[in-house]
């Protein structure tokens, strides 16, 4: 198993609609909800025995990128994805200008 988080693969699951890794036979997940021209990030889970590892940020760029590479505006719901692009305000330009951020970042633990 890779110790590297960027080496684990974030694979889109379009049958739940939600971004994947899986470690350790736990699934770690960012839900979304895809509609004409933009995205919406719905929550972050993180499996406590996964926890501390970056995983959520990982998750996070990710989906961010994947909305970028497929020209969608983002509204971020998740109160973690709101705080990331925060954090990194090169995803700023990403944000439907109607969203307001959502409070508090938190992951949800499993």
């Amino acid at each position: 198993m890779p110790t590297d988080i960027n080496e684990i693969s974030v694979v889109n699951n379009e049958a739940k609609n939600q971004f994947e890794m899986h470690l350790n036979g736990k699934v770690a997940f960012l839900e979304y909800q895809r509609t004409e021209g933009r995205i919406v990030y719905l929550q972050t889970v993180v499996p406590q025995a996964l926890d501390d590892r970056g995983i959520a940020a990982r998750l996070a760029r990710h989906a961010l990128d994947n909305a970028r590479a497929w020209d969608l505006k983002v509204v971020p719901k998740c109160p973690f994805v709101s705080s990331f692009i925060g954090r990194h305000p090169d995803y700023a330009d990403l944000v439907e200008a109607k969203a307001a951020p959502a409070p508090k970042a938190t992951t949800t633990r499993a």
